[in-house]
């Protein structure tokens, strides 16, 4: 049997076909936000995280930018970038032109901003108790029912939700990595610095608090992750100087050695660890941004 032979302009169309079919798979697929933590430039209407609606910013004057291609961060705001990371639920690894970002009229505003109230009653009676708000996408550190600190969070994305409820951190390990899930491009088990775990499911998965990648949204598998650029240094060589540090402030704050014995790193079961309590639903996501993009404010 003779092979068949293909003309050259059939060939042509052919390849044209195929390249197209590969580029718009390449361009449209949107990945999986915890088994690739990066953030995808691709997908620009969930990288607009001005369309992602916090209740408490209702009392904060604000507005969407567009980050062009020469702006970082840095560049944009000076000092008071650590403010709109947090402001925005990300980290810089996670900031690139051509994403939105929220930024406020007056950045007065947002210095020392939280979303979660500064006493609060169910945790009047105990030493440490850990609030979670999904809703809010933050996490609260309570002392005898006043607010000590609170640092964004990255918490379960849809379909893969943190679980809500009353639950007691019952183990550590410092330097804890998964046993699921990957960094971008399978080069590694994911890290999990500063673990702590709160909840044991029915199917045997354990749900931790610990440093993650916060791309500011609900992102995860259920956990909850906390800001820690030395970890990000240490595994994806940025940033280059790492100063948001909150999975290491709630670990020592929490199971550290002021409150527990000698921590070598190694996981460690513990006993009458703080409370969490995990509470409200999946920030909502707006259609479109409500009002026009306009120029960041001059510091």
């Amino acid at each position: 049997m003779r092979r068949s032979r293909m003309r050259l302009s059939h060939k042509i169309v052919l390849v044209t076909l195929l390249t197209s079919v590969i580029v718009g798979f390449t361009v449209l697929r949107t990945p999986s936000m915890t088994s690739e933590p990066d953030a995808s430039p691709r997908d620009k209407a969930m990288e607009d995280l001005s369309r992602v609606e916090y209740p408490s910013l209702k009392s904060i004057h604000w507005h969407p930018y567009f980050m062009q291609p020469q702006d970082t961060i840095q560049s944009l705001f000076g000092a008071d970038w650590v403010w709109v990371a947090r402001f925005n639920r990300i980290d810089r690894r996670h900031l690139y032109p051509g994403m939105t970002i929220k930024v406020p009229d007056n950045m007065a505003d947002i210095r020392n901003y939280t979303p979660l109230p500064r006493f609060y009653q169910p945790a009047a009676r105990h030493e440490k108790y850990i609030l979670v708000d999904i809703t809010e996408q933050w996490l609260g550190a309570y002392e005898h029912g006043k607010l000590a600190f609170s640092v964004p969070a990255a918490t379960g994305k849809a379909g893969t939700e943190t679980p809500t409820g009353i639950f007691r951190i019952d183990a550590r390990h410092r330097t804890h990595t998964s046993s699921l899930y990957k960094t971008a491009g399978d080069e590694e088990q994911y890290p999990m610095d500063n673990a702590m775990r709160f909840h044991i499911g029915s199917d045997n998965v354990a749900y931790w608090i610990h440093a993650r990648d916060l791309p500011g949204r609900p992102a995860s598998h259920g956990c909850i992750g906390l800001y820690d650029e030395n970890m990000q240094k240490r595994t994806f060589d940025f940033p280059n100087n790492p100063l948001l540090k909150d999975s290491q402030r709630v670990y020592a704050w929490a199971v550290g050695e002021s409150e527990y014995e000698d921590d070598i790193g190694e996981l460690d079961e513990l006993e009458d660890g703080p409370v969490v309590e995990i509470r409200g639903g999946l920030p909502r996501y707006l259609p479109q941004p409500v009002i026009p993009r306009q120029p960041p404010p001059k510091r």
